[in-house]
């Protein structure tokens, strides 16, 4: 599993390069403050490497006991405060700049990614678990955040440092600059050893931290069943498991990492000694003064100093590159199927059509195939049949949550791939078997698909949905604040919350999955009530277990393997004691219809 992961996550360079400059681009937009940030940088940095020279020549104007200017020496003083105010004040500048580039960079790769999961298709979520993809829009981004402020901050300065540096030392004297210059290259050895053994490690480590932020996802939501079936010692087996990866593949990256430090200040030291040794031998030849030997020795600091701090940066840039890649690879998933520029609003009358139609969730295994219906307006289609049938798939299709492979699907005479996704779902109100509450106030979660409703409505729709008795014994009733996900309300009441959020929208047609399934058999009865009330006149889709919840449809559609293998009323079909008929005496019964006891 490790080693699928480390080919899964690893990079080429060339992938490296392409990552750096759809970074550059993310950063274009922002050109003015890139420019201002090198403006201040520079100034700095010509600040900072002004303030040795004005060290260097108020030494040698101190000549010895008695023999000292002390006037020049004190203008030099607040020669060297000025200069030092305006370098404290560029660095300023610098922050400012750079803290607003890199913020600004985050936040459009969050509204990309946001935006980027609103065009998903739910294939794409299907597949990929929830807690990676979080992981990529919050952990990723903020440590490419980090990367890339450390990058702006340190790494203009310390360029510029560099290469400041050289040019006032050779201002000075050419040949302790050549001994310099000719160190150097080290440092260049050094760090690009380091930088390309780290990056592999850092892509590997973004990749194992998803993995585990999806499990630990995982867990917290379904902690519930993992204590019920007493799966406590699994999940830390499987927790421990990442997590020793993770700490393998970091503890990789840090060791690899943590050699740039002295490995950068072993050249140092022997920058510092060359110019020192070469300089003192000047001094003593005469070609040089003390306060020219100090410069040097100043700038020797100076001027290695960058190399330990671009040494840093270089490793936490692999580091946010490889954070950007993550990112970039979910913004680069394909979309769903666009809507075509000119699609049209559905204009529903309830009359649906499916001709054709075949699916399959996999390409190598069918699911739905050749599958015909027609429902006139006002109808009543239950649809039933066992586990895996293509019942919830069918709704899916319905919705257009997938598309079908082949045939269609028309609504009022148009093919849904036709018209505006926005309009078809508008026109169907869906209450599913597996709730979904927004973090947010009981009022709030009603008038969800209605924001502009009135408190009447609100409650004339919780009313008909019978939640109203239970939403007035909560502590603050309609203004009373549901945890995420509802967790501090049962899951019948969350049923109740999801079918009053349909009531309040009444759409020409209805999809309801398995709507009652979390509620008790004396309030079914009355909600089947209100959804007899409701569906007067709209097209309805029902799918149901409890075969008893269906007897008034108007179609019940027996579905095996994807076919409708029986369809008619509930009478017929008990008439013709076909898989109908044996499915739903299986219910009182107690045997599976296939023959197996249940």
């Amino acid at each position: 599993m490790a080693a699928s992961a480390k080919k899964k996550s690893s990079l080429t360079p060339a992938q490296s390069k392409a990552t750096l400059r759809r970074v550059l681009r993310h950063i274009r937009p922002y050109a003015p403050f890139v420019a201002c940030s090198l403006l201040v940088a520079a100034g700095s940095v010509a600040a900072q490497l002004y303030i040795p020279i004005l060290c260097g020549d108020a030494i040698d104007l101190m000549l010895g006991p008695g023999a000292v200017d002390l006037p020049g020496v004190l203008g030099i003083v607040r020669s060297i405060v000025i200069v030092a105010a305006l370098a404290a004040f560029a660095q300023w500048c610098l922050s400012v700049c750079n803290n607003r580039i890199t913020f600004s960079v985050s936040r459009d790769l969050r509204n990309a990614s946001i935006h980027k999961l609103q065009r998903l298709p739910l294939s794409y979520l299907d597949s990929h678990p929830s807690g990676d993809i979080v992981s990529r829009m919050i952990a990723d981004v903020d440590t490419f955040a980090d990367g890339l402020l450390m990058g702006f901050t340190q790494l203009f300065t310390g360029v510029l440092t560099i290469f400041g540096t050289l040019l006032f030392m050779l201002r000075e004297n050419v040949p302790i600059t050549l001994v310099v210059v000719c160190i150097t290259p080290l440092s260049f050895v050094v760090a690009s050893f380091i930088a390309k053994r780290s990056y592999g490690y850092f892509q590997r480590q973004s990749s194992v931290r998803g993995e585990q932020t999806a499990l630990v996802n995982e867990m917290i939501e379904g902690q519930k069943v993992v204590q019920a079936f007493g799966y406590e010692d699994e999940s830390l087996n499987a927790f421990d498991e990442v997590n020793g990866r993770l700490q393998n593949v970091s503890l990789k990256a840090i060791f690899f990492s943590s050699l740039t430090n002295p490995a950068t200040r072993f050249v140092n030291n022997l920058v510092y000694a060359g110019v020192g040794l070469v300089g003192a031998l000047y001094a003593v030849a005469g070609g040089l003064t003390i306060g020219q030997l100090s410069i040097f020795l100043s700038y020797a600091n100076q001027y290695t100093k960058p190399f330990n701090e671009i040494s840093g940066v270089v490793t936490e840039l692999q580091n946010a590159l490889a954070c950007a890649a993550r990112v970039f690879e979910l913004l680069d998933a394909e979309d769903q199927i666009p809507e075509a520029p000119d699609a049209p609003a559905l204009q529903p009358d309830g009359h649906v059509v499916l001709e054709d139609v075949a699916f399959r969730y996999l390409p190598d295994r069918p699911l739905i195939e050749n599958f015909n219906l027609d429902v006139k307006p006002g109808q009543r289609i239950a649809i039933v049949g066992p586990t895996g049938c293509g019942k919830t798939t069918l709704i899916n299709l319905l919705m257009r949550f997938y598309d079908v492979n082949s045939g269609r699907i028309s609504v009022s005479g148009q093919d849904i791939r036709d018209v505006t996704r926005a309009s078809l779902r508008g026109s169907y109100g869906m209450v599913l078997q597996d709730t979904w509450l927004r973090a947010g106030t009981v009022r709030e979660n009603i008038a969800y698909g209605k924001p502009d409703a009135t408190e009447e409505e609100i409650i004339a729709a919780a009313k008909a949905a019978h939640a109203h008795s239970f939403i007035r014994r909560l502590p603050k009733g309609y203004d009373t604040v549901i945890t995420e996900n509802g967790g501090n309300i049962s899951q019948g009441q969350k049923q109740l919350l999801c079918i009053a959020r349909v009531m309040l929208c009444l759409p020409p047609m209805l999809i309801l999955d398995e709507a009652t399934s979390s509620i008790d058999t004396r309030t079914e009865i009355r909600i089947q009530a209100a959804f007899a009330r409701m569906m007067q006149g709209r097209t309805s889709f029902i799918v149901a277990h409890r075969l008893s919840t269906i007897r008034e449809a108007d179609v019940i559609l027996v579905m095996k393997d994807g076919h409708i293998i029986e369809q008619g009323s509930h009478d017929q079909l008990l008439a013709q004691n076909g898989f109908y008929a044996k499915l739903y005496n299986s219910q009182f019964e107690g045997v599976d219809p296939a023959g197996d006891p249940s």
